[in-house]
Formats: structure tokens, sequence, C-alpha cells
């Protein structure tokens, strides 16, 4: 695509674009300080604190990417009834983003606390309840996809971090009824049970993720081992496009006919948290908006490569994706 074909998607077609992300809900905050001494009641280091930040994370961040980038932008999920969530949902209005598919349980809304010096992260606080959720909270959160896709959709992105959504039964709900509306489905997929993304139209794992599936653990830099992990993992679980990211050495698109390899324009990675989640929400971005897959992973790639450069949780923005490209 030109410089020009890029700037009439995004001047014509981005804003039209209907995305809902389901799946694990988190928040991540980040406490900043200076480590100059011990303390004198335990042989443990000292943070003066000295700047707070909190960001959406995981679903919610593939969200806040969709909605920088300007599309309308559902999130579903379960939540709880604490503080934390409403720092997220004061987050997710600030955003634009419909939050009327998260559902409110009796557990913690799922949050990282991480102490940091400087750019390195010296310990983590987790909030979180793992219990199976209800039937009833399971049934409210279909009854909102149904809703949706009733509504018009143009993707669905499954974001799974393990966190209790993304169940097998769960899953198959969601890309069978995806289907029936003729929307496409991308995962984000996570752990060893890749089967309950069975029929999924794309699924974004990176390295680290593919080779926890994986007899023997493919390198990074590796062109063909990309490309045959990628069959494997479409002839194992029934998924019918596999986009591969692969950190510096940037992205693999295995299709039922092609591959293609796209090398990142990054030279050196500075952080990779967050990655995962841009090059999710990019590429359904681009399919929402009708561009071919292969120039959905091209951008996606882009994309990726702003986030390695950024430090911690970086939600992606229509004007970095500009810039990249060379359009303004």
């Amino acid at each position: 695509m030109t410089k020009t074909d890029w700037q009439n998607f995004f001047a014509n077609k981005v804003g039209k674009c209907n995305v809902l992300v389901i799946g694990d809900i988190m928040m991540d905050r980040y406490y900043y300080g200076d480590v100059k001494k011990f303390a004198s009641d335990a042989p443990v280091p000292v943070a003066k604190i000295i700047k707070r930040k909190s960001s959406l994370g995981a679903a919610a961040n593939i969200a806040n990417n969709l909605a920088n980038l300007g599309c309308k932008t559902s999130v579903a999920g379960f939540v709880g009834d604490d503080h934390n969530f409403e720092i997220l949902s004061s987050q997710l209005y600030e955003s634009g983003i419909d939050q009327d598919g998260l559902i409110a349980t009796d557990w913690p809304t799922t949050t990282k606390i991480r102490i940091m010096s400087g750019h390195v992260q010296m310990f983590r606080m987790d909030f979180e309840d793992l219990a199976p959720r209800t039937e009833d909270q399971f049934d409210a959160l279909k009854s909102f996809v149904k809703q949706r896709l009733n509504d018009s959709l143009d993707a669905i992105v499954l974001a799974d971090y393990e966190k209790g959504v993304c169940t097998e039964r769960f899953c198959a709900s969601v890309i069978r009824h995806a289907h029936n509306h003729g929307v496409p489905v991308v995962v984000m997929p996570y752990g060893q049970q890749w089967i309950k993304y069975a029929q999924a139209d794309y699924v974004t794992p990176n390295v680290s993720k593919i080779n926890k599936i994986l007899l023997s653990p493919i390198k990074t830099d590796d062109d063909s081992a990309a490309e045959r992990a990628g069959r494997y993992i479409m002839r194992k679980f029934r998924i019918k496009n596999v986009l591969a990211t692969r950190s510096a050495s940037g992205m693999t698109l295995v299709t039922e006919n092609d591959a293609f390899h796209l090398p990142t324009r990054v030279q050196e990675v500075f952080d990779s948290a967050g990655a995962a989640d841009t090059v999710a929400a990019v590429f359904a971005m681009a399919l929402a908006g009708g561009l071919k897959p292969v120039d959905g992973a091209y951008i996606a790639n882009l994309a990726a490569g702003i986030v390695l450069r950024k430090s911690g949780t970086y939600a992606i923005t229509r004007q970095d994706v500009l810039n990249e490209l060379g359009v303004i």
C-alpha cells in the first residue's frame, strides 16, 4: 500500500470500525521511587515513592489501543466492586470505550502493582481471585456479546490471560456466534490449552507463548521455524491463521497457502510490555477496516516496533502509526 492508501484508510475507514474486546480485564499500577537505603527493621531496600501511574491492562489495554487508533470500541469481561475498578472505569470513560459489557463479581478487579526503581522492577503485588465464575455471570457475558453482534461488529478480539474468562466453552460460544454473523475473531492466546480457540480466524502469539506448546522451542530469528510452528498450530488446534510476533526479528503471518516474514525497524528492544496487546489491537483494526491480512500484519508490525521502544504499558495512538508510516 502507498502512503496515500494508508492516509485514506485512517481518514475514511478506521473511524467506522466497530470492535469488541472480550477477555481478562486488568489494571497496571506503577509506583516509581528512589532506592537509596535499606530498612532498619528488615534487610529490604526502601523505595521513596516520587511518582505513580495507572494504566489499563490486558483486554482493557487492547481496547485502549483500538480507541486511541480511532475505532468504536467496546470491552467485556469480569471486574470487582473496588477502588481499582473505579480507576479502571474512569480511564475507560476518558478513552471513550463502551464498558457496558463489564460484569460485576464478588472477586477483586485483577490488578498488578509494580514498585519501580528507574526502569527496574523491584517488586510486584497481584490482586486477583481465579475461582471459577458462575454460570449466571457467563450467561450475562454471552448475552452482551450476542447483543453487540446483533448491533453489528466488524471484528472481535478474544484476550486470554488465564484469569477466568476464556474457558473452552465460552470461547467456542463466542467464535460460533461471531462466525454466524460473518465477524472475524482474533485471539490473544495464553497457556497451553489452545484447543479452546478452535476455528478462530487468527491467533497472535509471541515466540515465548509458542514455545510453551512445542516439544522443541524455536528461536526468534528463524523464519523457517516460525512458519513450521505456525502450521503446527493451525493443524493441531484447528486454527485458521497464525500471526507470530518475534520481538526484534519482526513478525510472521502464516495462512493456508502462504507465509509472510516482516522484519522490524527496531534496533533495540527497550521493553516488551504491552507489545502483544498492540499487535492484537492493530491487526483487529486492520481486519475491521477491510485490509488484506498481510497489510494488517505489516501495520501491526510497525506498531509493535513503536511499543518495544517504550517503557511500561503503552497504548499506541493513530499519530504514532501515521508518523511511523511516514504519512505525516
